[in-house]
């Protein structure tokens, strides 16, 4: 019996030490919504992310690391993304990094980073003043923000018209979810409309947006040259469809980037076509969608219930966002140690010294999907770039070839502003982390 207790003791031993050797899983809280009025570019975006973690995890994980998830519910209401994000932080070792894909969540949790140690991203969206890490160390508005986005849809509208000179005394209606989302780009669309000398007049919606019918007879009695759809969820459809029955033109309304997605324009039928869009994924198909296609979804895998969403707007935003996140754990791991998890203030380090080029894009098979993103501590966003997208009643098609850049020393000059008055009310000395 002894011998017998001996030899338990051995394997338990053994199977303890077994699983010591095993490096510890990359836990990432994703305080997601999947359900409500913006359940489409939740699902889209959630799943696009879990899917490329599976896939990076069939190969091995990140230098052997496996990464691991958990999802708690938030149907984008920022006091209960708040609740998520103090239940999800805490577990499986504490987690290293969290997305909201919501400004009024990740408003919400902000002065929280910092003290906890975990970094967020907020890819394509949230405070646009976070791109200055001395004052925001943890948040990181990857890829480009709202700030950037306004600026590069005047200059589009600019270029449009035959020069940004040709914009004086045109007329732009910001039509805009009543929301922090929706007044974000305010002091940028206001700056340039005071420097190039276009009206910009401001009509709100209040969420979710399915009534539009006063909104859109203040547009028809304005006669605006342009108006950018600043919607989000049901709101862009209702949008479209109430422009139509306005007899509004379509090619006349540019949207904000969550307002062009499949989601907003199928439903719409012929309403939406020659309707466009910002972006800053490229339309089309890439060698890791079709990694995601044969590794996962043929084989019963993948993360959402419909297959046809494979690389559709949300879907490729959610594995811009995944892919990112990879890179920084590479990076990270390239300074603290290769096949190690890292840990919530590393992870940041390697947020911060993001350096996908070209030649990083051919490697993973995404070149061309997304723009270059290089960050430092001076820049958490990484890019600015952005691409403008139409949907021609079947797919969207990207319709300016080149990457497009707005008046970034106007974005800068805000940002620097705005930030030094977050440093100054919250009592933060602006430095780079270590």
């Amino acid at each position: 019996m002894k011998r017998f207790a001996s030899i338990i003791a051995v394997v338990l031993l053994a199977a303890s030490g077994a699983a010591i050797a095993q490096p510890a899983e990359q836990y990432i809280a994703l305080p997601s919504y999947r359900v409500g009025p913006y359940a489409a570019g939740g699902s889209g975006f959630y799943g696009g992310i879990i899917d490329y973690f599976n896939l990076v995890n069939l190969s091995g994980g990140v230098n052997g690391v496996k990464i691991s998830w958990e999802e708690c519910e938030t149907e984008y209401n920022p006091s209960r993304g708040v609740e998520c994000y103090e239940r999800l932080k805490t577990k499986n070792g504490g987690a290293t990094l969290v997305e909201p894909l919501s400004t009024g969540v990740a408003y919400g949790i902000l002065d929280r980073l910092a003290v906890d140690k975990i970094p967020m991203t907020m890819i394509g969206y949230g405070r646009s003043d976070a791109a200055n890490g001395k004052v925001f160390p943890y948040v990181f508005p990857l890829i480009t923000s709202y700030w950037n986005q306004a600026a590069a849809m005047i200059k589009y509208l600019g270029d449009k018209e035959g020069g940004m000179a040709k914009l004086k005394g045109k007329k732009i209606v910001h039509l805009y979810h009543d929301s922090a989302f929706g007044k974000e780009p305010l002091p940028v669309l206001e700056a340039l409309s005071k420097q190039y000398g276009f009206e910009l007049i401001k009509i709100p919606v209040t969420p979710p947006g399915s009534e539009q019918q006063s909104q859109w007879l203040q547009i028809r009695q304005a006669k605006p040259d342009h108006v950018i759809l600043w919607g989000w969820g049901s709101m862009n459809a209702v949008a479209i469809k109430t422009a139509q029955r306005n007899g509004f033109p379509r090619e006349k309304i540019l949207g904000v980037w969550w307002a062009g997605s499949e989601e907003d324009t199928v439903p719409t039928g012929d309403a939406a076509k020659g309707y466009s869009a910002m972006t800053f994924n490229t339309p089309g198909n890439y060698p890791v969608m079709d990694e995601i296609r044969k590794k996962l979804y043929d084989a019963g895998k993948g993360n959402m219930a419909d297959p046809a969403r494979i690389g559709s707007v949300y879907h490729m935003r959610g594995v811009s966002a995944a892919i990112l996140w990879v890179e920084a754990m590479r990076t990270a791991q390239e300074k603290f140690g290769k096949g190690k998890r890292i840990t919530g203030e590393q992870m940041r380090w390697g947020l911060e010294n993001l350096n996908v080029d070209e030649s990083r894009q051919k490697a993973i098979g995404v070149f061309g999907m997304l723009p270059v993103v290089k960050t430092s501590c001076d820049d958490h966003e990484g890019s600015g770039a952005v691409k403008v997208q139409q949907w021609d009643g079947k797919k969207w098609n990207a319709i300016t070839p080149n990457w497009i850049v707005g008046d970034k020393a106007l974005t800068r000059k805000l940002l620097e502003e705005s930030s030094a008055a977050y440093a100054a009310e919250k009592k933060i000395t602006p430095a780079c982390a270590k």
